[in-house]
């Protein structure tokens, strides 16, 4: 059969492209890009290098396309593994304090909101790639990633001695303190002082004030003087993954989302559990306590795990080496309250106050309610 003529085909295939309306702006860009992403590091080098290609990229789209790593002078196919391992590797280095997101982080590096667009890179392209990060970020950290309001009760696996100093304000009348509406901080040997409103020196805290006074100063704490870094953080997240992707979960589920779910040991946790009150290993309640645990799924495991230490993960030698606000700090578990009562914890001792109750069932079924989050702010304390 005799071709069409030019002309014809030509008019043909216009008219095609016409009922399928006109290409999308921009598709001569993404016609070009690579369908894979290289990244070559020195394991020695990890996180210069990795700073070096990651953050100079200006097509954020590349960081979506198959990432191919490569450890210099090691050779390898990456068929998911070498990613893997770049990641946990790369988030161990990121974990360093110095460049987690605090106050005074900005002291460590000239360039340091380039370092945390960079680290909100390497979190949203873990995220897109399905690969886990070895990481820990503290409790206030998921809930702003998510732009949700601080309360009081995250400040207790950050700070204690601040938390409870704000909570007996909270709980008493903090008129004989003299504390006005400012706060003094300390940056280098200088200490300044800091209005948390306007002409806030001059504003007693008073009763009827105090709970203004300790939302103020928990958004100076951990959202004011901390804005810029995680500003980046979440401008280099969102060139991966929309941050409105990620607003369907709570702040414990970005955080199993982000660093994965490990598999817990129940028998070592037990082993390294210590006992308060009246309580002991062989009580009734304990042992319908860890009846409990080993009915739980692991992602069960892990929230109850959040719920009492603030964080899923278990030290890389155990639950001996768990560690609290104030150092060393083995998981406790202390007899309180009445049955009526909820399960409460306490982050910073990594102590769950669990009530005396009357039989496994009643256990079960508060504590769950109490680590799904359903009784409110009773269930931490």
């Amino acid at each position: 059969m005799p071709s069409s003529p030019p002309n014809q085909r030509h008019t043909n295939n216009w008219r095609h492209e016409d009922e399928l309306g006109p290409l999308p702006e921009g598709w001569e860009q993404r016609t070009n890009v690579p369908n894979k992403f290289d990244i070559k590091v020195k394991r020695n080098n990890i996180l210069e290098d990795s700073f070096a290609i990651v953050s100079q990229v200006s097509r954020v789209d590349l960081l979506r396309t198959k990432l191919w790593i490569e450890f210099e002078g090691e050779v390898g196919l990456d068929y998911g593994g070498v990613a893997r391992e770049f990641f946990f590797l790369l988030s161990k280095e990121i974990d360093n304090y110095t460049l987690q997101i605090n106050p005074y982080s900005g002291m460590c590096n000239e360039e340091h909101l380039r370092y945390f667009k960079f680290i909100g890179r390497v979190a949203g392209m873990a995220v897109y790639h399905g690969k886990l990060l070895d990481a820990f970020f503290i409790r206030p950290f998921y809930k702003m990633m998510l732009s949700k309001p601080i309360e009081l009760k995250d400040m207790e696996s950050v700070d204690s001695e601040y938390y409870n100093s704000l909570l007996w304000i909270q709980e008493n009348d903090p008129a004989d303190l003299a504390l006005t509406f400012s706060v003094d901080e300390e940056s280098f040997g200088r200490t300044s002082s800091h209005n948390l409103k306007e002409n806030g020196g001059d504003i007693p805290v008073t009763n009827e004030n105090k709970n203004e006074y300790i939302e103020l100063v928990i958004n100076w704490r951990f959202v004011q003087r901390i804005h810029n870094q995680m500003e980046a953080f979440r401008e280099g997240f969102s060139d991966v993954v929309p941050i409105s992707h990620i607003k369907i979960f709570d702040e414990n589920e970005l955080e199993l989302l982000m660093c994965g779910i490990v598999s817990i040991d129940v028998k070592d946790w037990r082993a390294n559990t210590v006992y308060k009150g009246d309580y002991h290993p062989n009580h009734i309640v304990i042992q319908w306590f860890w009846r409990v645990v080993l009915s739980f799924t692991n992602e069960m495991r892990a929230r109850l795990l959040q719920f009492v230490t603030g964080t899923s993960r278990v030290p890389m030698n155990g639950f001996k080496e768990l560690y609290g606000s104030n150092g060393p700090q083995l998981f406790t578990i202390e007899m309180w309250g009445e049955t009526k009562n909820y399960p409460r914890s306490h982050t910073c001792f990594n102590r769950l106050d669990l009530p005396p109750y009357q039989s496994y069932h009643e256990l079960r079924e508060k504590l769950i309610k109490a680590i799904e989050g359903t009784v409110g702010f009773a269930g931490v304390d």
